[in-house]
């Protein structure tokens, strides 16, 4: 609808009532403005004059008003007036551009000119919680000349917002968006922060959850007091009927410590949908000031500086009786509408969709279809980081091979975000149908892998720890540093320098295929200097019951120290993935949108893929033994160079020779 951009950023009187279409207990437009307010951890002056950038927000929401609108009345039109809906929505909107700083004016400028940033080879990410890495957030700007060495350009900082006093799943349960965790510092430390990282041309990367909140946020403290409006955000019912109707179709995250997806609250009289945790409360999107007030809360953490916004848990924010409540197409066109919203208030942000499903309903949160939407940029390439450890563990790449050309393309304006390890578990995502084109039982593979990497397999290497397995179907998943998965723990237990040697070999093999594969690697805190698990883990309050802390461990400074020192592992580790990352940085045919092809070299322990056609070609050896390969059938291989390679690769004019466990970047 047209609209005067000027008088949308200074007039931000309520618009008309919503007016459903149907009958609907949702509340009035002035409710909704109020409830954005009233659940608003601190104060925000209303705008009195229109914003310098105006204009640009003016042309910015004609731009994406129509993916706003379809949106919104996808998943409201049914329920309310969408165009007051939309009035709220892009008067929040106008709030937070004309509250933009100067700075980060220029910099949605900037991004606006250069939408695909975030796919340049320069692009090099690192994961740690900022507690555990430095202390605080002040600590971890004391600390970026290290991240600096290592290659790093994207920040990404594990849960840092207000979490619930206690067991508060590593932070996932947050009690106030706009706080941050006292431990670690302040709003303004963030922010801070934020600006250091933009100077060194780095990107900050926090987390949002989106699903829900813990039973300790104002929005549900209300609803236990009685608050009718705020009773609404929550998905609460008096008596089982729904619940169990529910329950027939929903599987359990945490069978072991959440069986159900339930709990009784007595203060409210009745059962809340709790996904995850019985402190943790699914938000009941089909009420529209739910999606109102995350906007308000996205837009005033994007004002804080952050520019990479992991969206956690968005596979479960919408719910439909009959279904598994997952990767439902309101949640996508959730997420369309958010992504419009954010594209007019705060356009050098990208979003980073945490969705661990499987490999077809995975693209779909990075638009693909037909037509392709706009959703999230970025998405976590889980089937590849699982694959890297059966590959290990069977010596064999063609499962990978195979299963990752099931993979339907992602559009070529959003890349994967690549990795070996991350802050969670892994879950065998390996399918019946990807199993079966090796001969093998889906199963029983995945049953392999949890024996093999908790080490009861026999000749394993690993020394990791099995998570929530779940007696009802014998599944279960891993815990493990990708130090102690890959076997440098055991070979540093048992002072075996050849098996030192191969496990290191292990972990950059694997590292070599995040960095190249296609879309923007991650190095989990403490893997470019090989930290083992924590066999404390149990020590620390809270963290008795969790096993992931195993693979959590606090950075060993002393550790990094050595990274300086000549023969270390920590020296011979780091500066190996150091080379990855400059390596990567000065090849173009890296870049996120080349496409990735997979090349069959006709032997099972070589994995070997094509990124933009032929200039570059990656070939790695799963086995333990050396490997020559015949290159006629890829390329001229008289024309080709190794940029990187893992130390005793040899190229001649036909042949490429692999040491155990070796790879070889090549290009033209």
């Amino acid at each position: 609808m047209p609209r005067s951009t000027a008088l949308v950023v200074a007039d931000l009187t309520p618009s008309p009532t919503l007016s459903p279409s149907t009958p609907s207990s949702e509340p009035s437009t002035p409710d909704l403005v109020a409830s954005v307010r009233a659940g608003s951890e601190a104060p925000r002056p209303a705008v009195t004059e229109p914003s310098p950038n105006a204009a640009a927000f003016g042309a910015r929401l004609a731009a994406a008003e129509s993916d706003l609108r379809q949106a919104l009345q996808l998943v409201y039109g049914s329920t309310c007036n969408v165009s007051a809906l939309i009035d709220e929505v892009v008067a929040v909107a106008a709030r937070h551009a004309a509250e933009r700083k100067p700075a980060l004016v220029a910099l949605d400028a900037a991004r606006e000119l250069d939408e695909q940033w975030f796919q340049r080879p320069s692009m090099i990410g690192y994961v740690a919680y900022a507690d555990r890495f430095a202390g605080d957030l002040r600590g971890v700007r004391d600390q970026l000349d290290y991240l600096s060495e290592l290659g790093v350009t994207y920040l990404h900082l594990m849960p840092l917002l207000e979490p619930r006093p206690g067991e508060n799943d590593g932070g996932y349960a947050v009690s106030d968006y706009r706080a941050v965790d006292p431990r670690l510092g302040s709003m303004a430390d963030l922010s801070t922060l934020a600006d250091a990282l933009r100077e060194r041309q780095m990107s900050l990367c926090i987390d949002l959850v989106v699903n829900h909140t813990a039973r300790e946020h104002q929005w549900a403290q209300r609803a236990l007091g009685g608050d009718e409006h705020y009773r609404r955000f929550y998905h609460a019912y008096p008596d089982r009927r729904q619940p169990d109707r529910y329950e027939q179709t929903l599987r359990e995250v945490f069978p072991e410590w959440a069986p159900g997806n339930f709990t009784w609250v007595a203060e409210m009289n009745a059962w809340l949908w709790t996904t995850f945790q019985s402190f943790q409360w699914d938000l009941d999107y089909a009420n529209p000031n739910v999606f109102v007030a995350i906007v308000d809360i996205l837009l005033y953490l994007a004002n804080q500086g952050v520019e990479v916004f992991r969206l956690d848990a968005v596979p479960f924010m919408w719910k439909r009786i009959g279904t598994s409540c997952e990767n439902l197409p309101e949640v996508h066109q959730l997420l369309r509408a958010l992504r419009a919203v954010a594209r007019v208030a705060a356009p050098a942000i990208v979003f980073k969709a945490e969705a661990i499903v499987p490999p077809d309903d995975l693209v779909q949160y990075l638009g693909a279809g037909v037509p392709e939407r706009r959703e999230c940029d970025l998405a976590y390439n889980n089937q590849l980081m699982v694959m890297l450890w059966s590959s290990l563990a069977t010596r064999d790449a063609v499962l990978m091979t195979n299963s990752l050309a099931r993979m339907t393309p992602k559009p070529a304006t959003t890349t994967w975000v690549t990795y070996v390890r991350c802050h969670d578990d892994i879950g065998w995502a390996v399918t019946d149908t990807d199993a079966a084109s090796m001969g093998w039982s889906g199963a029983g593979h995945r049953r392999f892998l949890s024996d093999f990497y908790a080490g009861s397999f026999d000749g394993s290497f690993a020394r990791g720890e099995l998570f929530q397995v779940n007696p009802a179907t014998n599944d279960s998943r891993i815990s493990g540093t990708a130090a102690s998965l890959a076997g440098i723990e055991d070979a540093v237990t048992t002072g075996d320098a050849d098996r030192l040697a191969a496990a290191i070999d292990r972990v950059v093999l694997v590292y070599s295929i995040a960095f190249s594969f296609g879309g923007i690697p991650l190095v989990y805190m403490g893997d470019e200097i090989a930290l083992l698990n924590d066999g404390d883990f149990a020590a620390e309050p809270g963290h008795e019951n969790d096993n992931r802390w195993i693979h959590r461990p606090r950075m060993d400074w002393l550790a990094a120290a050595r990274r300086t020192v000549s023969g270390t592992v920590e020296s011979t580790m780091f500066a190996r993935l150091a080379a990855l990352a400059r390596a990567r940085a000065s090849i173009d045919r890296l870049d996120g949108r080349a496409p990735t092809y997979l090349v069959d070299l006709d032997d099972p322990v070589l994995f070997c893929y094509r990124r933009g056609g032929d200039g570059f070609l990656a070939v790695c050896n799963f086995a333990e033994t050396p490997r020559t390969v015949a290159l006629g059938g890829v390329g001229n291989a008289a024309n080709y160079r190794l940029p990187l390679n893992s130390g005793g690769a040899m190229l001649t004019a036909g042949s490429l020779r692999l040491p155990p466990l070796g790879f070889a970047w090549i290009t033209e």
